[in-house]
Formats: C-alpha cells, sequence, structure tokens
C-alpha cells in the first residue's frame, strides 16, 4: 500500500498536468480519455456532481482503469465525504481531490491507501491540511490570486506540495510552474467540450502536446 501511494506521488510529480473531466457523458469519457493520453496526459481526475449520479462518475473511473492497465492513473474530484473516497477506491481511483479541507476526507483516504490532494487557499489552511495528512495541497482558485500568490505562499511554506487548480490555461500555466507548483489541475482550457461534442478529440491531443511543451515535458 505504502509503495503504490509513492509510486502514484512520484508519477504526479514527473507528469505535472491532471486532466479534469467534468460533466462529460459516460459513453464519451474513454473516447476522451485516448485523446489526452495521444496528447502526453496520464492524469486524468473525473469529478462527482454534487447533485447527485455518483456511481456515474464512479464507473467512469473503473472504465478508465480497466481500460489502460496502469498507463493512465484515473482519479477522483469534488470527493467531499468519507463514503465518496470509498465509492472512489472501489472504483479504482489511484487520488482522491477535494475543492475543500476535510479532515475526515483525508483520513480515509490515507487509511485506504490512496494518495490526497485537499483543496485550500489561505497559509493556515494550506499548512493545516498539509500537517493532516495530504500529500499535496491543491491551491484553488488559484487564478483569482495569481501566481504571484503561490510565490509568496512558497516562501514560508516551502515544504508543502502545491499544485494549481482554477483559470489553469497555456498562456499562464508556466507562471504557475515558475512560481513553485509541483503540478497543475486543467478543466475546460483542455478538456474543451465543444471539441467533444463534435468528435473532434484531435483537437483536444493536439492542445495536451501543446500544454506539455509549454512546461517542457515534450
Amino acid at each position: 500500500m505504502k509503495e503504490m501511494r509513492s509510486t502514484v506521488i512520484k508519477k504526479i510529480i514527473e507528469k505535472k498536468i491532471i486532466a479534469i473531466i467534468r460533466g462529460v457523458e459516460e459513453k464519451k469519457t474513454l473516447a476522451l480519455a485516448e485523446a489526452l493520453y495521444k496528447g502526453g496526459i496520464e492524469l486524468i481526475e473525473v469529478t462527482f456532481n454534487q447533485r447527485g449520479d455518483f456511481p456515474a462518475t464512479a464507473d467512469a473511473i473503473a472504465a478508465i482503469s480497466r481500460h489502460f492497465g496502469g498507463r493512465v492513473l484515473a482519479g477522483a474530484g469534488t470527493v467531499t465525504t468519507p463514503e465518496l473516497v470509498q465509492m472512489a477506491a472501489t472504483a479504482g481511483a489511484k487520488y482522491i481531490i477535494s475543492p475543500n479541507t476535510d479532515l475526515a476526507v483525508i483520513e480515509t483516504t490515507r487509511k485506504l491507501g490512496l494518495v490526497s490532494i485537499p483543496g485550500a487557499l489561505t497559509p493556515t489552511e494550506i499548512l493545516g491540511a498539509h500537517n493532516s495528512g495530504a500529500d499535496f495541497v491543491k491551491v484553488f482558485p488559484a487564478s483569482n490570486f495569481g501566481s504571484g500568490y503561490i510565490k509568496a505562499l512558497k516562501t514560508p511554506l516551502s515544504q508543502v506540495k502545491l499544485m494549481a487548480v482554477g483559470g489553469i490555461n497555456q498562456i499562464n500555466i508556466r507562471e504557475y510552474f515558475d512560481a513553485g507548483c509541483v503540478g497543475a489541475g486543467v478543466g475546460g482550457n483542455l478538456v474543451n467540450k465543444k471539441w467533444i461534442e463534435a468528435g473532434e478529440y484531435d483537437k483536444i491531443t493536439d492542445l495536451a502536446k501543446a500544454f506539455l511543451l509549454e512546461i517542457g515535458r515534450q
């Protein structure tokens, strides 16, 4: 269990970008995941819709895990309760991402041997999440405060592995890594809904490559 966690943490640091799939029809999820993978993305977060239909998210996570057989690591996003942590774990999620810091969610995540990535904003929240067992802390919403905020946080909180999420795009992503982030979550600025609806998955592949080129991974 400890070895698996270490492997996932290493892969997140190495691969840097987590693509966020939110509100995509289940039947289109695998085609989207394939397009992202062809573009070099090997970390995919599928978010729980808090208005319900949790099983559909779990099914999508399970489908990605089965289809790629470890080539892509699936995680669960918008995980707000220990029950959702358990559902995600059963589906094969390797990391748990939340918009907030909930100690019960972190505790359950660690107990199940998964990687914990809660959301926080202020220095107090970020350090609290880190001290409670978070492996990474998601600074959310990042773009509302900018990369300068990340740089300011890193001075006193250099021990915390920060990820930027919220408003990250191809133009600004490099700034967040230069400011000290070890990773970033990218949603609609990569997982373009119009392209998905039109079946233009090649455009998503090309954009994924462009993101990786921007951060120096290609």
